[in-house]
């Protein structure tokens, strides 16, 4: 019969724990889906996050950007290394590879920016397809550096959300079919949860907490406090995974 995916969101708070936000059955393509999705843990109390992490579903993006307006939207970094290298030969790979990573992990955004812009001129004409690829949405896969450096290995991709339903997929294979979609939905979110209380919680410490409180205030998501000045080197660390 129709298959339909199961959306789900993950979130990480500035004490460093992990939770399952949300799931529901829906069209992961369609923005009115994920529209919806995201509603619904707002209504449920959900604040604005500071980030939100996530492929490059357009109708997932269009979502985030009605719902989740304020916050910074981070493209994965996993499946956009994967689409830039599927546009490259095999023989030049390696090297090339190897200069994307390094905008990646730049140490700082003005450092991310130039070593893309090195990537870009230099490959232009040699690669165009990468080329375009790269700049397509660039200043998502820039924003990963907006967050405190030792959080930006837990907020540059989607893995929370992989790693959950590779365990999912796991128990649910071995069952021919599931009964109804309830009986489908009760042991995806048995499976979840589990995982949830098995991963281990982000070290935040207070200074990074501190950056958070001041990018929250930049983005205009929090008032600003009477005696905090503004800090370019804010971070993130309220999470929403999608």
């Amino acid at each position: 019969g129709a298959k339909e995916a199961v959306l789900v969101a993950w979130g990480i708070d500035t004490e460093g724990r992990k939770h399952l936000l949300h799931l529901a059955v829906g069209n992961k393509e369609s923005e009115d889906c994920w529209i919806e999705f995201f509603r619904h843990m707002v209504a449920r109390g959900l604040r604005m996050p500071t980030t939100v992490t996530s492929d490059g579903a357009p109708g997932l993006i269009n979502a985030i950007r009605v719902v989740f307006d304020k916050a910074v939207r981070i493209r994965c970094w996993y499946h956009r290394l994967s689409n830039l290298r599927s546009k490259l030969p095999d023989a030049a790979a390696p090297e090339v590879m190897a200069e994307l990573r390094a905008i990646r992990d730049a140490p700082t955004l003005d450092a991310a920016r130039v070593q893309a812009d090195r990537v870009i001129n230099r490959y232009r004409s040699q690669y165009p397809a990468m080329v375009a690829c790269l700049k397509d949405d660039l200043e998502a896969l820039l924003a990963v550096h907006r967050v405190p450096v030792r959080h930006r290995i837990n907020v540059r991709t989607t893995n929370l959300v992989e790693r959950s339903f590779v365990e999912e997929r796991r128990r649910t294979k071995v069952i021919p079919r599931l009964l109804d979609e309830k009986s489908a939905m009760k042991l995806v979110f048995a499976t979840l949860i589990r995982c949830a209380q098995r991963w281990m919680r982000i070290s935040v410490s207070d200074l990074e907490r501190h950056q958070l409180r001041l990018l929250r205030q930049k983005l205009g998501i929090d008032p600003p406090q009477p005696d905090t000045q503004q800090d370019d080197t804010t971070g993130n660390k309220e999470t929403t995974a999608a």
